[in-house]
Order: C-alpha cells, then sequence, then structure tokens
C-alpha cells in the first residue's frame, strides 16, 4: 500500500510517498481503507518537532511514528474475531492518535474503540475533518471551560480547524460566543453562529473592557497575563493551540496564575474519545454542527499541504484524499 512516510524530523519537503507493508489486524482491531484524512497542528509539531516536548515524548532524534495522520475516514475492509461493533462494508470515521497514528496511507489497523460509524449525511471528506478538531472543541468547553448555558464565551483563532467547530459547539451549549478571526474569515463566524466577532486585525480583544467567562485559544498569542485581564471574576482561560511560547506559559505559568485571583487559567491535551465522538456524530447528524474545509489534496501532494497548513490561515480544515470519488 502506499503511505507517507516521515523518517526524520524537519519540514514538509523530507516526506516521502512509499511502498509499504499493509497493516495486518489482530483480534480486536478494525482494518480500514481510507477514503480521506485530514491535517491537523499534531501532525505539524510531530513533523517540525517546533515544540520541544515532542521530541520528549514521541521520540528524539526521530519521530516514534513514521506515518502521521490522526484523522481518517473510510469503509471497513475486515475485522478481527473479537471486534463487536463493526463489519466488512461499514463507513467509518475516528482519531486514531493514541493507536499510533497512520492516517496518511491507504489502509490502516486499529482498536474499534477509535472509530464510529459515520454519519450518512456527510461525505468521507466532510467526516476526515471532524474527529481530532471537534473533540479538541468539545473537551476544551465542556471538561476544562465548564461552559454553561448564557456564558460569554470568547474563542480566539476562531476560524481554523478547531476554532470553526468550537464557535459551533459554544453555541449549542447557549452560550453568547465571540469569535475572534481575521477580516476575511469574518463572515465565516457569523455563518457559524457567532453573536459577536472581533478582527484582530484591527482590535485586540485583551485591551478592552469586555470581559469573559470562558476563553477558549486556539491560535495565535497574547501574554498569559493578557488573557488573565479579559476574564470575569470567576473565569477560565483553556489554551488549546497557538504558539509554542502561549503554549509553554499555558503549560508552566497557567497552574502558578490560577493560585490568586480567582480565575483559571490552564492548557488542554485533548483525549481519543469514542463518547465524545458519538456527541459529536450526534450534533453532525442533527446539522447542528457542521464542518468546514478550505482545501483538499491528494495524498501525493501532501508536502504541499502541510506547507500551506504550517502558514496558519487555513480557515478549517485542510483534507487529504486518497480514493477517488468515482471510484469510492
Amino acid at each position: 500500500m502506499k503511505a507517507i512516510v516521515c523518517t526524520a524530523y524537519g519540514s514538509p519537503d523530507i516526506l516521502k510517498l512509499k511502498e509499504v507493508e499493509k497493516p495486518i489486524y489482530k483480534e480486536d482491531e478494525v482494518l480500514v481503507k481510507i477514503h480521506a484524512s485530514s491535517v491537523n497542528a499534531a501532525d505539524w509539531h510531530l513533523l517540525t518537532a517546533d515544540i520541544f516536548l515532542v521530541r520528549l515524548n514521541m521520540g528524539l532524534f526521530k519521530p516514534k511514528y513514521p506515518v502521521l495522520g490522526a484523522d481518517i475516514a473510510g469503509q471497513v475492509e475486515a475485522v478481527g474475531k473479537n471486534v463487536k461493533n463493526f463489519k466488512p462494508g461499514d463507513a467509518v470515521f475516528g482519531d486514531i492518535f493514541e493507536c499510533g497514528l497512520g492516517g496518511f496511507s491507504e489502509y490502516v489497523s486499529v482498536s474499534e474503540s477509535a472509530l464510529v460509524l459515520k454519519p450518512a449525511n456527510l461525505s468521507y471528506e466532510q467526516a476526515a475533518a471532524v474527529p481530532l478538531a471537534a473533540i479538541t472543541a468539545l473537551q476544551g468547553l465542556r471538561d476544562h471551560g465548564h461552559i454553561q448555558s448564557g456564558k460569554k464565551v470568547l474563542i480566539n483563532g476562531a476560524s481554523g480547524g478547531v476554532g470553526t467547530f468550537a464557535v459551533q459547539i459554544a453555541k449549542s451549549f447557549g452560550a453568547e460566543v465571540t469569535a475572534v478571526c481575521s477580516t476575511k474569515n469574518l463572515e465565516t463566524a457569523r455563518s457559524l453562529g457567532a453573536d459577536h466577532v472581533i478582527d484582530y486585525t484591527k482590535e485586540d480583544f485583551t485591551r478592552q473592557k469586555k470581559q469573559y467567562d470562558l476563553i477558549l485559544s486556539v491560535n495565535g498569542y497574547h501574554p498569559i497575563s493578557a488573557y488573565k485581564r479579559a476574564l470575569a471574576p470567576g473565569g477560565i482561560y483553556i489554551m488549546a493551540g497557538g504558539s509554542g511560547i502561549q503554549i509553554f506559559q499555558a503549560l508552566l505559568l497557567g497552574p502558578w496564575m490560577s493560585v490568586t485571583g480567582g480565575k483559571k487559567l490552564g492548557g488542554l491535551t485533548a483525549k481519543s474519545n469514542q463518547k465524545d465522538l458519538m456527541i459529536i456524530k450526534e450534533l453532525l447528524e442533527k446539522g447542528i454542527v457542521k464542518p468546514v474545509i478550505d482545501r483538499q489534496y491528494p495524498l501525493s501532494e501532501i508536502a504541499e499541504a502541510l506547507r500551506y497548513f504550517g502558514e496558519g490561515h487555513a480557515k478549517g480544515k485542510v483534507i487529504i484524499t486518497l480514493v477517488n470519488k468515482d471510484k469510492a
């Protein structure tokens, strides 16, 4: 089978399209023929090792997993004898990060706990846009942000992969949502349900008088002290992405700054979760949440896809297609 192989840290140019052995599924695994995948910030960090923690957790000198890609959507080709919930022919999607990645390939063999049946109203490309980004948004807002109806929520980086889901999920909880993004993406944020929009090229929300009960930051950069200033009494700031400095400040300074002042500041590392993906699936099926797709690239052009993603201006998700629609 074909796969994109990464044997060292570096730029997208080091990625190679190679023929590798088709995975052999175990008794409790599902073999999936991948129709589409998507690019996430995790793929960029694991490729470039731009955050040193990547090397500590995923290999000091080279990537622990040579085939990146956490999001998949495809068709079940075979199942192990202990698999109970899937059968050959099922259309599925899932976040396979905890299974060792592998989404940038034609096949993958993963635990059935990483997968959910694909919503019938979504294409494989649309489904591939969902898992990691939507789960990150849900866990950030619900589990870490303790979101409630009527609360004032700000999403910084609202036009990206996680951000577009965060706006919609926050609205599903009944929150009053302010979306922060660039000029060209303001209308997209409004179309996703944002009550207010802020153009970060013209305004700095951390220097305005308005304060928020919850700030979820998934892109950009402000000093953590600025985020704290923008929080209402008892407010919560959650970092779910952004610059390396922003990540380190949230992880290292956040707990210390949360000790006084009644405001909580910290970071989020999303965890693959089948139950949460089922929740997202229901929202997708009801039309409450929809994926936003910026561009699509074939597997052979994944270097170009990652370069575009690395520029930091993608609106929604960047999709990798592996099966021609006419043959799907």
